[in-house]
């Protein structure tokens, strides 16, 4: 339910010693109608009549009003909207001169719902990202803070991840101390000022969910003189050369002059592989990503690792005798980036095994 909250009552500045008091409600739904009433002390001397009200440093027009007493004026907020700013809404109540006499910080909004959609994924078993998205429509109005907590299934006590990126909102990272073998259980909390929501539960293994640098070393050379082909060798990643593991490799290629890739599912666990069905004389970059399957065991289905920077090479001219080996990409002017993948294939590429 959306609510307002109303739980700091701050006197701003006080003209004596009896200090003018701003009356308001705990809680309200919005859209429903907030009085609030400001009374002062007759010691003051002051003509109730002559009062008003701001909001946000905006004067409220006097037909939202009411003289109660010689000492007390309230006035009205018809159908609330949300907060303007996360930090609460400053309603203060105003001598004729426009000294401050009284205030409050006032909120409205409405409590989190559940985050969703929790995922997690270690880089070569040495540390766990998580990332999630706000439940409902996300909006709340107010400051709302996502705490990411995680403790052993079994035993253990709960944590708190403390690296929360910035720059990519709804993450949070965990770099070290992380137990392999024994499965976490890991969920978000959302809190404001009007509640809380825990996430759903996820339980998880680290060896389950490890993704690993893109392949290494990655060459692209022509096959002798052949026309169509092109030869494609690289290095399996490095980090896990410890680790027991079945490695699945895709490989994916695009014309120079086309932003369309065609993606080569079925290379398994070699490294390295002929594209043929190639055109003659013809620039193609290709890239390489590996899955680390089953590592100690794990039976999940693995994550993807980044693609590899690109490598280019030529096909031969037709006729064209074979004379250069391999070669680098040039560098991506401007931060170019190209579609994920296509499956539409073009050249009518095809796999060769080496």
């Amino acid at each position: 339910m959306i609510t307002l909250l109303l739980p700091v009552l701050c006197v701003l500045r006080a003209l004596s010693s009896s200090a003018p008091v701003a009356d308001l409600p705990e809680q309200r739904p919005i859209g429903a109608t907030l009085t609030a009433t400001c009374s002062v002390s007759p010691e003051l001397g002051l003509d109730v009549g002559a009062l008003y009200w701001t909001l946000n440093g905006r004067r409220l027009p006097g037909d939202t009003y009411r003289v109660l007493s010689t000492t007390a004026l309230s006035v009205s907020l018809a159908q609330l909207n949300g907060s303007r700013q996360q930090s609460g809404d400053n309603l203060v109540c105003h001598d004729n001169e426009g000294h401050i006499l009284a205030g409050s910080c006032i909120y409205v909004g409405m409590p989190p719902e559940k985050p969703v959609n929790l995922t997690c994924w270690s880089r070569n078993t040495k540390d766990l990202t998580c990332q999630w998205a706000p439940g409902g429509l996300g909006e709340t109005f107010l400051r709302t803070k996502y705490t990411l907590k995680y403790k052993l299934r079994w035993y253990g006590r709960e944590k708190q991840c403390e690296d929360y990126n910035l720059g990519k909102p709804y993450s949070c990272y965990i770099p070290r101390d992380l137990a392999l073998f024994t499965p976490y259980e890991i969920w978000v909390e959302a809190s404001n000022r009007l509640g809380a929501a825990n996430s759903d539960v996820i339980t998880l293994d680290i060896l389950d969910v490890v993704t690993t640098d893109p392949p290494s070393d990655v060459h692209v050379s022509r096959v002798g003189e052949l026309e169509d082909q092109l030869s494609v060798r690289w290095g399996a990643p490095p980090a896990l050369k410890d680790f027991l593991f079945q490695a699945k490799y895709q490989i994916r290629y695009r014309l120079e002059d086309s932003t369309e890739w065609k993606v080569v599912d079925d290379v398994g666990n070699q490294t390295s592989c002929r594209l043929a069905g190639l055109k003659a004389g013809t620039v193609y970059f290709v890239q390489v990503r590996c899955n680390p399957v089953g590592i100690y065991g794990s039976r999940k289905a693995g994550i993807w690792s980044d693609w590899s920077n690109p490598t280019a090479a030529s096909t031969p001219q037709s006729g064209e005798h074979a004379r250069t080996p391999h070669s680098p990409a040039p560098p991506w002017g401007g931060g170019s980036v190209f579609p994920l993948w296509s499956t539409r294939p073009f050249s009518n590429g095809q796999l060769v095994q080496t």
